[in-house]
């Protein structure tokens, strides 16, 4: 119908039809009940005469239901051509009771034709069909105006929002595999999350994401029964050390040479071993000691991280990197430990530089101090030092003089003479102490490992922003088998902690994102690398005459920013990494990683402690803490005596008078 004429034309024809249908009525019920219309006067006899050609001619009307076929007959053709104005609040259920009732008045008033026929029974008749007749009418002629696409059915966009994911396990050696399950479709299925570790993997979610108990837990079950070397960096210690000392003990005795385990613990020395995170043999030349001391102040400072280059910044690290260089070559390397550079830091500077100037490799570090120190130049001199001094000072404790001056273990864990799991704890009430020192552990380990032909090791960071360590481990340990898995609790820590342009090198790294419910930049971080789908959308229009249904696709978001602020704990998004030689096309996943809960609940149950390694009472701890300081004492007492019989010292002496300590505001 493409005129206004045409339609007017179709809804008189259906009029008509339905007129048909109604005149069709009538006669049955004159014909049924001619008793009762005779009784009211109301017969005339060419209506009668009529009336009964028809029922003697024309099968149809023959009967009481035939009839009744033949008045729907009409009825059912007009409302099939009817066009009414869609209704959203229609339904079906209602418009099929409708039907049903009518239908069932319409046929089941027959039983009354079975009576004696009289005017009660007539009117009675005749009203409980008019009635069902009106119910049918009513009904059919909702219809056409029931609007079938329901386009709030799914309000959250569920159905859309969900895509094919990797349902099968592809599993190497150097593979974490997490079994999922996922909805595609509106239909649950299982999936994996298979890993390739060595691409990297960045773990965010907010805190009770379950970033421990989901993925971490995997990462120590699954790499320890495939003979990794581990190192763990355990925030909340002893937590993962735990896990991961059971599951060592578990898999131990399948490994070719049987590692050692070894923890590192501030506050119980009792179940801590001692590791000198300068020791000598390791520190091979002054690019070491340089790069020791730019993390340690770093991690000490962390808004120097956003100074780079800063001439106090440089001064301090240079001082420091003296220091550090000094002691690995004072007598082999005797007294080459971090408590020792702390304390060597403090000594004054009318002996301090005399003693630093006997070493020539560190002379071009050295020279602006003891220049300025030579002007008589105070206020430049404590600039450029009191930052490293006040920061190592931090680090002046009885507990940790005594677990970096000894040497249990190094940190070379991947040796394949001699593997092992390191597992090193912090302690979030003194995140700023520990976590400078611990910072130091991970760029000695990182410097250490790093090396070809060593055995394959994995590296879990919980919690990485309380510590600072150089990112490059990530992007070039690949080739010598060295897995990282960096946790964080948002992108927003990285930026504070680490600067802008580190943490986008951070994140960008990683191949494999695993992210539980993250909010703001990180979310949409997360979105914009899963990408966009095709979308199928409706689009719906209702005027006074016509109904107007428009469907159409089109790229968009597959998992927006407000659905990764919103996963439950143990829901992850995020992409995986593949190889050449095992490709995955789903890369993206939207699941909920599936755990045995009542197994690990079981396992959990029957771990075993972690082990006291040593007896030692507070005596033996604050004894170790004064011989450092006796030391330092007697290696500047040592060279002093040497230094103050040539004729430079005294010409010193003679320019110079002990400088007034002040600080510069910084």
């Amino acid at each position: 119908m493409q005129s206004g004429e045409d339609a007017q034309a179709l809804r008189k024809i259906l009029d008509f039809i339905r007129l048909g249908s109604v005149l069709l009525l009538l006669i049955h019920f004159y014909s049924v009940c001619h008793p009762a219309f005779q009784s009211w006067k109301l017969q005339a006899g060419a209506v009668d005469k009529i009336i009964y050609n028809l029922t003697q001619h024309v099968p149809l009307m023959n009967g009481n239901i035939k009839p009744k076929l033949l008045v729907l007959l009409p009825l059912i053709v007009s409302l099939v051509g009817t066009k009414g104005r869609k209704n959203e609040k229609l339904n079906a259920k209602s418009i099929i009771y409708n039907i049903a009732i009518g239908l069932l008045l319409f046929f089941i008033s027959n039983i009354l034709l079975l009576l004696e026929m009289n005017e009660a029974v007539a009117v009675f008749y005749i009203s409980v069909t008019s009635i069902g007749y009106l119910l049918i009418l009513s009904g059919g002629a909702k219809v056409s105006r029931l609007l079938h696409t329901k386009l709030s059915g799914d309000i959250f966009n569920d159905y859309n929002e969900s895509f094919p994911q990797e349902e099968r396990k592809i599993e190497n050696e150097y593979t974490v595999n997490l079994p999922t399950e996922y909805t595609y479709r509106g239909k649950i299925r299982k999936g994996w999350i298979n890993l390739q570790i060595f691409r990297g993997c960045l773990l965010s979610g907010t805190p009770g994401a379950g970033k421990s108990f989901w993925v971490v837990r995997n990462f120590i079950t699954q790499l320890t029964a495939k003979q990794f070397c581990f190192f763990l960096y355990d925030y909340k210690y002893p937590d993962l050390t735990r896990i991961l000392y059971n599951h060592y003990l578990k898999h131990v005795d399948k490994y070719p040479v049987k590692p050692n385990f070894y923890v590192i613990n501030f506050d119980d020395l009792s179940k801590s071993h001692r590791c000198n995170v300068l020791y000598p043999e390791t520190m091979l030349d002054l690019t070491d000691a340089t790069e020791s001391s730019r993390t340690l102040m770093l991690s000490l400072n962390k808004d120097w991280i956003k100074k780079s280059g800063d001439f106090f910044v440089e001064s301090s690290i240079n001082f420091v990197t003296a220091l550090f260089w000094f002691l690995r070559q004072y007598e082999g390397g005797k007294y080459c430990s971090l408590p020792h550079a702390i304390e060597l830091a403090q000594v004054d500077y009318n002996e301090l530089f005399p003693v630093l100037s006997l070493e020539d490799s560190i002379s071009v570090l050295i020279n602006p101090f003891i220049s300025a120190f030579l002007r008589n130049a105070a206020e430049q001199l404590e600039g450029q030092i009191a930052s490293a001094k006040i920061g190592l000072a931090r680090l002046s404790s009885p507990s940790l003089y005594w677990v970096l001056s000894g040497s249990d273990f190094t940190l070379d864990i991947n040796n394949p003479g001699h593997p092992k799991y390191v597992a090193v704890g912090n302690n979030p009430a003194k995140q700023a102490t520990y976590g400078a020192v611990l910072s130091l552990y991970v760029e000695r380990l990182h410097k250490l490992i790093n090396k070809k032909n060593q055995l394959p090791c994995t590296l879990i960071y919980d919690e990485y922003p309380t510590i600072f360590a150089s990112v490059d481990l990530i992007s070039v340990g690949r080739s010598n088998k060295i897995s990282v898995l960096v946790g964080v609790q948002d992108m927003s820590q990285l930026v504070r902690d680490y600067g802008k342009e580190q943490a986008e090198v951070i994140v960008n790294i990683c191949g494999n994102i695993i992210s539980g419910q993250v909010l703001g930049e990180s979310a949409k971080s997360i979105s914009e690398r899963i990408g966009k789908i095709n979308q199928e959308r409706e689009s719906l229009s209702i005027n006074s005459s016509d109904t107007s249904l428009s469907k159409s696709t089109q790229l968009d978001s597959a998992l927006p920013i407000s659905r990764i602020s919103n996963l439950s704990s143990g829901e992850f998004v995020g992409t995986v990494a593949d190889t050449p030689q095992q490709p995955v096309k789903n890369k993206a996943f939207y699941c909920r990683i599936i755990n045995d809960i009542e197994a690990i609940r079981q396992e959990e149950a029957a771990y075993k402690d972690i082990p006291k390694i040593r007896d030692i009472d507070q005596e033996t701890v604050i004894a170790n803490y004064y011989q450092i300081k006796k030391d330092i004492k007697s290696i500047i007492e040592t060279e002093m005596k040497k230094i103050k019989s040539t004729q430079e010292f005294n010409e010193i002496t003679k320019k110079n008078t002990k400088p007034k300590r002040s600080s510069v505001s910084r």
